[in-house]
């Protein structure tokens, strides 16, 4: 695959697909080549999610996810509208079933006032007319808050991109690559190519790509955390309408478990996060020593295990006990029984790790010469992704060019 062109973009999940087409809006006779190690595109973070277009709720106020994801979200609803794509905005319930979650659901609110996010407080007998089987004192309802398959959108990415003169070159590992006075070259197993301007969205593996590239990026680690997933039966799905999350918690990372029905009307239950043994390990039995090794190495992993081990037991108990993820469902829509529950892929969050420990709270964009590097992108990435491909192409209007 020798050949020079103008942009490469490595990673054929949706924020690389959505960056593709940015670039290629803004340049339409620019050559654009789209790189993916796997056989075809979004076959990790983006095609084993639940769904959710995000509104923003929970983001620091002024962050690049709250801004990427309200802007993100208006255009994902209206790239699926224009596209026949199915998409739903179902809207979503934030549900306190404590006095202290009752307190930080108000705090919530007003995060989500700041953030431009449509939200109302409503009391049980409200929250019920929405979902007739939560329980709870009150909740956040988020009526902008929607569901669509990330593969589908993918795919129509793709075939447009395709009919633009864009090309994909699947199976394609990168190796390593220079900056050098005259571009880039981006050293891959199908052969080199030489490019003007690189975009790095490997996800999963956008450290390592970073650093095989040149770039300083030693202070920062991709851990994987793995998302377990449960769906319930088909006969129970009934006892879903939207979204129902639990109120988070801040002293912890991730949200906690939360039920979603999907486009297809199942209802995924989850996630379980719980550290991964592999940067594509989607079950316990999926190792990998090199994966491993990065992360116990890395001295921010050792700060992060010091902070949160207690999380880290609790969450790793609820991975291994189906009755006590089922407890925890339960807190939420009293009515979900064990037998209910049937396995369903999980999926791996790339989460960016400081070396002091600090996991990245906001989307991470790195800049080095000609390349851009997308170092944070976990959730609302897929939400976010078409906003995030438009950022990303402006920057690297702002590129000399060798």
């Amino acid at each position: 695959m020798d050949r020079t062109v103008d942009v490469v973009v490595i990673g054929a999940g949706i924020v690389g697909l959505a960056t593709a087409r940015a670039i290629r809006a803004g340049a339409p006779d620019a050559s654009i080549v789209v790189v993916d190690k796997e056989p075809g595109p979004s076959r990790h973070q983006t095609g084993r999610n639940s769904g959710v277009i995000h509104a923003g709720v929970y983001y620091k106020p002024g962050s690049e996810k709250a801004r990427l994801c309200r802007e993100g979200r208006l255009a994902m609803v209206a790239f699926c509208e224009e596209h026949n794509i199915p998409h739903k905005v179902s809207g979503k319930l934030v549900v306190a079933v404590t006095g202290d979650e009752c307190a930080r659901m108000v705090d919530l609110a007003e995060r989500c006032r700041a953030n431009d996010v449509p939200v109302e407080v409503i009391g049980a007998e409200r929250m019920r007319e929405h979902e007739p089987n939560v329980t709870g004192k009150a909740a956040l309802w988020v009526p902008v808050t929607g569901v669509v398959d990330y593969k589908v959108v993918s795919a129509k990415l793709v075939e447009l991109l395709t009919g633009a003169g864009v090309t994909f070159s699947f199976g394609t590992e990168v190796c390593s690559g220079r900056v050098d006075s005259s571009g880039v070259v981006v050293e891959t197993t199908a052969g080199d190519v030489r490019a003007g301007r690189v975009v790095n969205c490997a996800g999963l593996h956008a450290d390592r790509i970073a650093r095989a590239l040149g770039a300083p990026a030693d202070d920062v680690r991709i851990v994987p955390f793995r998302g377990e997933y449960f769906e319930l039966a088909p006969e129970r799905e009934g006892l879903v309408n939207g979204l129902i999350y639990p109120v988070p918690d801040p002293r912890f990372p991730f949200l906690g478990v939360h039920l979603t029905k999907g486009v297809d009307g199942h209802v995924h239950a989850g996630p379980n996060a719980v550290l991964a043994l592999a940067r594509e390990g989607y079950s316990w039995h999926e190792r990998n020593r090199a994966d491993m090794a990065d992360t116990f190495r890395f001295s921010g992993f050792h700060h992060l295990a010091r902070k949160y081990w207690r999380y880290g037991m609790s969450e790793m108990h609820r991975s291994l006990s189906r009755a006590s993820f089922t407890r925890a469902l339960q807190r939420l829509v009293p009515d979900v029984r064990q037998e209910d529950l049937r396995v369903a892929p999980a999926g791996v969050r790339a989460q960016a790790l400081m070396a002091d420990g600090r996991l990245v709270d906001d989307f991470l964009f790195r800049q080095h010469g000609p390349v851009l590097h997308v170092l944070n992108a976990p959730s609302p990435a897929a939400t976010a992704s078409l906003a995030i491909g438009e950022m990303i192409a402006k920057r690297l209007e702002t590129v000399n060019q060798p």
